[in-house]
């Protein structure tokens, strides 16, 4: 079962990979995109109207699509003082329902999710004119991918080599030594 833990976590890192460039891609955008508004308002004798509206979908994007980023380097929300006073045998069932449950949450946010993003297609933005629904698909799809990742992390904790020492302690499984390297 050790077999399965190992693919788990390279799959998770994998997915966390292309995940944190896009993220990274991102965010340049959206810099970008505010020095052009700053300087088309303060000193380019131009008015540039989309930097507003493009800054503000592109912030909805990484923020939401960081929350995976956040659930693979375990900066999530974890109750440790309870967590580290339990058994190694009884860490890993906890640890694997927690992901569970987190699991959990995430499809049922990605289920409405998408339901929003259907009802945001019926209305446009207002300097483009595009269907809302694009910016509003970063909820089910940013959901999507922090429930993979929940659930790769459950395989890890549960038939990994070592139980986990804490709720939040490690990327995927590794050491904080071994994720430095």
């Amino acid at each position: 079962m050790e077999r399965v833990a190992q693919g788990a976590q390279k799959i998770s890192l994998g997915l966390n990979w292309v995940v944190e460039r896009a993220c990274v891609a991102l965010l340049v955008a959206l810099v970008l995109t505010v020095w052009l508004g700053v300087l088309s308002r303060y000193v380019l004798p131009i008015s540039i109207t989309f930097t507003e509206e493009l800054a503000r979908y592109l912030m909805i994007w990484t923020a939401l699509l960081a929350v995976s980023c956040g659930v693979v380097h375990r900066q999530h929300i974890g109750v440790g003082f309870l967590f580290e006073r339990f058994r190694p045998g009884l860490r890993r069932w906890l640890a694997l329902a927690f992901a569970l449950i987190g699991c959990g949450f995430f499809v049922v946010l990605a289920y409405y999710g998408s339901g929003m993003v259907a009802r945001a297609m019926n209305r446009t933005t207002m300097v483009f004119g595009l269907p809302r629904g694009y910016a509003v698909a970063a909820v089910p799809v940013a959901a999507v991918l922090a429930a993979v990742q929940l659930l790769l992390m459950g395989i890890v904790d549960f038939w990994g080599r070592r139980p986990p020492e804490t709720t939040g302690s490690a990327i995927a499984g590794l050491t904080p030594e071994e994720a430095a390297r």
